[in-house]
C-alpha cells in the first residue's frame, strides 16, 4: 500500500513540474503537507486512525482562513490585507482530522461568477480539457479534484459555485444546508446563501469531509433502497436550453433510477421560482449582500483594478434602496416555506446540473453575449437550493462526452437522507 507520503510527493512533483504555469493552486503548503503525511503515516503504521480523512490530501479553495497569511479570495486587492490571526474553523477541523492540507487553490474574484475566469491569477483549464471553462466560482478546486491533485477540495457555494465546477469537470459536489457547516473564517459573499461543501471523487469522500467540517462523528451511511423513493421532476422553466447531450444523458439517468422502482413523477416549482425571480429582478440578493460586504471600496473606488463582471454587479446592488433588500429577503422567507411544503410530496428532485457542458475559455472571453447566457445557464438551476435553503448534490452522469452532473436536491436539513440517496445513484451509475 503507497504511504501518504508517497502519494504526495508525486502530486507535488506534478505541481512542480507546472510552477510556470500554475492556475489550479494559488498556494502551496509543501512542508506542513510533508508532516501531515509523515503523521498519519506514522499512525497508519501503529494501527491507529483518526477516521477516514487521515491522510487525504486535501485542497482549500482560497476564501478560508490559515494562520498567518493574508486570505486573498482570488482579489489583488486583498494580497496585502492583514494575515488571518487564526485557521478558519472548518480547516481547523480537516486539520485535526487528519487531513493533508496541500494547498490553496484558485477562485473566481471574491466568489462572484459561475464560468471560472479570474483576469488576476489566471483562469484553471477545465480538468477534461483545458481549453475548456472550469466553472465558479471554486474554479480550481474542480479541477483539482478532477485532475487528481488532491483526493478532496472544499468549496463555498452561493449560487451553485461548488455544484457548477462539480458538473463541469466530472466530480461530486456536495451543498449542505445554509449553516450547516460554520462559516467562521471563510471570506464571505453572502450571509443568507454561502455554504461550505466538498467537492470529490465519490459520495463517502464527501460525506466523510461535510461531517468533519459540521463537527459530527463519520459514519458510513447505512444503504438505501431507492425502490419506493418519490423522485420529483421539475420539468418548465429548469429544463429549458438544455444541450441536447445533456438532455439525453439526464433522461437515460432516469431510466436507470426508474429501473430499481423508484417512483418518478413531475412536479411544478415554476410558479415559486418566477415568484421569486421577480421580487430580486433589481438586485440578487447575493449582489445586495456583496455590496454591504465591499461597500467601502464600492464607494471610494478601488485601489487596484476588480473584475468588471464583479465590480459591475456590485456596483449597481450597492444603489437600491434598503426596501428593495427587506422586501426581496422577507419574500424569501415566505417561499423557502412554501417550498419546503411542496416538496414534502417527494424525497429528492432530480434534474441537470448544468443544462450545458463547459464551453471553451475563448469563447466566453470574446463573446460578451454568450459569456452572458452561459453565465446565467450555469447559475440557473443551481441556484435554485441556495434561493430557497434546501442541500443538493451533483453526480456526474455515465455515457456523456463532456461532463455534465445530474443535481439531486432535498429539503432543508435533510442532507443525510439526501446523501444516502446519492450514494445508491452513483453505485447505480
Amino acid at each position: 500500500m503507497q504511504s501518504v507520503r508517497d502519494h504526495l510527493e508525486i502530486l507535488l512533483s506534478r505541481l512542480a513540474a507546472r510552477a510556470g504555469d500554475e492556475s489550479v493552486f494559488t498556494k502551496l503548503y509543501p512542508e506542513v503537507a510533508r508532516a501531515a503525511a509523515d503523521g498519519a503515516d506514522a499512525r497508519r503504521k501503529a494501527g491507529a486512525t483518526l477516521g477516514p480523512l487521515d491522510g487525504a490530501i486535501v485542497s482549500i479553495k482560497d476564501l478560508f482562513d490559515v494562520a498567518g497569511e493574508p486570505t486573498i479570495a482570488g482579489s489583488r486587492m486583498l494580497s496585502t490585507a492583514p494575515p488571518a490571526p487564526q485557521d478558519a474553523v472548518i480547516v481547523h477541523r480537516l486539520r485535526q482530522a487528519g487531513a493533508v492540507i496541500i494547498g490553496k487553490t484558485n477562485m473566481t474574484e471574491f466568489a462572484f461568477t459561475a464560468i471560472g475566469v479570474n483576469p488576476h491569477y489566471g483562469t484553471p483549464g477545465n480538468a477534461l480539457d483545458a481549453s475548456r471553462i472550469p466553472g465558479g466560482s471554486s474554479s480550481g478546486a474542480g479541477v483539482s479534484v478532477g485532475e487528481g491533485t488532491s483526493d478532496i477540495s472544499i468549496g463555498s457555494d452561493t449560487g451553485g459555485s461548488v455544484r457548477i465546477p462539480a458538473s463541469l469537470n466530472g466530480v461530486v459536489g456536495f451543498k449542505p444546508t445554509a449553516r450547516r457547516v460554520p462559516l467562521t473564517g471563510a471570506f464571505p459573499l453572502s450571509a443568507t446563501l454561502d455554504s461550505i461543501g466538498p467537492l470529490a471523487r465519490t459520495v463517502a469522500q464527501c460525506v466523510a469531509a461535510d461531517a468533519v467540517m459540521v463537527g459530527e462523528e463519520v459514519k458510513a451511511l447505512p444503504p438505501l433502497s431507492l425502490a419506493g423513493l418519490r423522485i420529483g421532476i421539475p420539468r418548465g422553466r429548469l429544463f429549458e436550453d438544455t444541450e441536447s447531450e445533456v438532455a439525453a444523458a439526464f433522461e437515460r439517468s432516469l431510466v436507470t433510477i426508474e429501473r430499481t422502482g423508484a417512483r418518478l413523477t413531475d412536479i411544478s416549482i415554476d410558479d415559486l421560482i418566477a415568484d421569486l425571480r421577480a421580487v430580486t429582478k433589481r438586485g440578487s440578493i447575493a449582489a445586495m449582500e456583496g455590496a454591504e460586504i465591499h461597500a467601502d471600496w464600492l464607494a471610494t473606488g478601488a485601489s487596484v483594478p476588480v473584475d468588471p463582471h464583479v465590480s459591475g454587479p456590485l456596483s449597481r446592488a450597492a444603489m437600491l434602496p434598503t426596501p428593495v433588500y427587506i422586501r426581496a429577503m422577507r419574500r424569501r422567507a415566505a417561499l423557502a416555506a412554501a417550498m419546503d411544503e411542496r416538496l414534502a410530496s417527494v424525497d429528492v428532485l432530480a434534474l441537470p446540473t448544468t443544462p450545458v457542458t463547459a464551453p471553451t475559455i475563448v469563447s466566453v472571453t470574446e463573446d460578451a453575449d454568450l459569456r452572458d447566457r452561459t453565465e446565467g445557464l450555469l447559475l440557473r438551476n443551481t441556484q435554485v437550493a441556495n434561493q430557497f435553503d434546501l442541500c443538493a448534490i451533483s453526480l456526474p452522469m455515465p455515457d456523456i462526452k463532456l461532463p455534465a452532473g445530474l443535481m439531486l436536491v432535498a429539503r432543508n436539513g435533510h442532507d443525510h437522507h439526501l446523501l444516502r440517496i446519492a450514494a445508491e445513484v452513483e453505485r447505480l451509475f
